[in-house]
């Protein structure tokens, strides 16, 4: 029998049809909800452990994934971030913290006191700002799951400062269980307590990378600035997609395929800069500084003589103009701890000017006699790879046998790390550079430490500068941190520890669709939203 027919009204069809539309179309709406970031990286990801290694793309992951107890704000000045309180003894031996209520890790466990010491001790073993705040620890305790305290041999009036720790390398709060792995090995647990999640099963090492918000991240109330404040992700994902050719990088920021360059080629901005949907802009106001580390530990560059002739081979102007180019992005700087901060100088290098003769006076006397020198240049990074090219004809010409060993960026990550001789895969020269943020204290500086064999690679050793770096930690006043800054500073240049070779800008480029970019030195995504 058939069945019978009912009688639907006007009214109610077009309901019963305009849900059942809804429904069909709810798991594209939903897909379309979803929002990803898609960001070109400086370079490409490989290592994934921000305590092992001091690089600048492997810190920026560190920032997506993990949070940190204390964070500078747009003056540079120290907030809390994890932590919500915290007290100090009236002689300055004892802070207490205590951190705030509902901060958790990716897999929903609790941060506790016990996480914070473990990842403040694996960090301290690694950097040298914390190898310090450990030379006066007398001991860390928890005191119960959520506060925790470090107790000092003696004052010592930097300890928020060491927390606070901007860039490489930043004192991280990673589980306990993650945080107890040997310093000298590489995480394989990527748990985070940050805003966003690693995804690691969608990581193609050297190619992509992808973050997924943390919808158990608690962020702070204040409004974000710089490293400090909310760190609200406002996106769903964020995808790093490496792409190594500049021009093909520019042609899909054009094209509106991806979202955010960090570093693009300064050669190629104007190709950016012509597109009103595209915004090229400075995020970092400091500017950053390319340096030459010789290798301490082998010939020639283990003789000081043969580490001073350089200084009268090398010019900054040559450098400036093969890296960027462009002269209101650069100024030429002699100051170790960079033009424009309160530690700025030019302390032994008056005098320094390009001498050959003077050069090659000074490798003679050092016993240099045509022996191959490896300088390492990583060809997909513009920096590092252009500033490898002026430095191989510039020692040329002093007489150097100067052998350039092409490489990519991440494999000069891991060879630099290598004290065996040249020929079982040592190296000579390196180049890299620093952000402002690192090189603005004695503390915080890659280059000039001078801690032998825990000294940056190149392992510079010089009892004097150390010396000199533990009196600034100690020194009560900005004029007496001046003073010995230049003392510091005097003394890297009269032993060669290292080679400043110009300062510059690096612009950003992002789609006009983003908003909420911070300015920081550091390339953070928390607070962008994409229209």
């Amino acid at each position: 029998m058939p069945n019978p027919i009912r009688y639907t009204s006007p009214g109610r069809l077009a309901a019963a049809l305009l849900v059942a539309a809804l429904l069909a179309l709810a798991p594209v709406l939903s897909a379309r909800a979803e929002t990803t970031l898609k960001v070109i990286p400086q370079a490409s990801l490989s290592v994934l452990d921000p305590i092992w290694t001091t690089a600048y793309l492997v810190r920026n992951h560190g920032y997506l994934i993990y949070d940190t107890l204390f964070a500078l704000d747009a003056q540079y000045k120290v907030q809390p971030q994890m932590v919500d309180k915290w007290t100090v003894t009236e002689k300055g031996l004892k802070y207490t913290f205590t951190l705030r209520p509902g901060l958790k890790f990716h897999d929903g466990a609790p941060v506790t006191s016990r996480d914070v010491i473990a990842s403040i001790k694996r960090w301290e073993a690694r950097d040298l700002f914390g190898q310090t705040l450990a030379s006066y620890t007398q001991s860390m305790d928890a005191v119960s799951a959520t506060t925790f305290s470090i107790t000092l041999k003696e004052p010592f009036g930097l300890v928020l400062d060491a927390l606070a720790k901007p860039s490489s390398n930043v004192p991280f709060i990673m589980p306990e269980r993650v945080a107890s792995t040997d310093p000298m090995k590489q995480i394989q647990d990527y748990t985070g307590s940050g805003p966003f999640i690693f995804v690691k099963e969608e990581f193609n090492p050297g190619s992509k990378s992808v973050y997924r918000k943390f919808t158990g991240y608690v962020p702070r109330k204040e409004p974000p600035s710089l490293l400090s404040g909310g760190k609200v992700a406002k996106v769903d994902r964020v995808e790093w997609i490496y792409v190594p050719d500049g021009n093909t990088g520019v042609a899909a920021m054009n094209a509106g395929e991806m979202d955010y360059y960090e570093n693009p080629p300064i050669d190629l901005l104007s190709l950016m800069r012509s597109n009103p949907k595209i915004k090229v802009e400075v995020t970092d106001p400091i500017g950053t500084q390319v340096v030459l580390r010789p290798n301490h530990l082998l010939p020639p560059f283990n003789n000081a003589k043969v580490r001073e002739a350089l200084y009268y081979v090398l010019n900054q102007q040559d450098y400036l103009q093969a890296i960027v180019g462009d002269p209101t992005l650069y100024k030429v700087c002699p100051a170790m701890f960079i033009c424009g901060t309160p530690l700025e100088s030019k302390a032994g290098s008056e005098g320094l000017k390009v001498d050959l003769n003077k050069a090659k006076q000074l490798l003679k006397e050092g016993g240099y006699n045509g022996e191959r020198v490896v300088l390492m240049d990583p060809t997909d990074q513009f920096i590092p790879h252009n500033a490898a090219l002026v430095t191989a004809s510039l020692l040329r010409k002093a007489g150097m046998n100067v052998e350039v060993q092409a490489m990519d960026w991440s494999t000069m990550l891991g060879r630099r790390a290598k004290k065996d001789p040249i020929d079982q895969g040592g190296w000579n020269l390196l180049h890299t550079w620093a952000t402002g943020a690192d090189l603005i204290s004695p503390m915080t500086h890659f280059f000039v430490p001078a801690n032998c064999d825990k000294a940056w690679f190149g392992w510079y050793c010089d009892p004097k500068v150390e010396e000199l770096r533990k009196q600034w930690s100690r020194a009560g006043d900005a004029a007496q941190r001046k003073q010995l800054g230049e003392a510091i500073q005097q003394q890297v240049y009269a032993t060669g520890g290292y080679y400043p070779l110009g300062q510059f800008v690096l612009p950003t480029a992002y789609n006009e669709r983003l908003s909420g970019v911070i300015v920081s030195p550091v390339a953070i995504f928390w607070n962008i939203e994409k229209k």
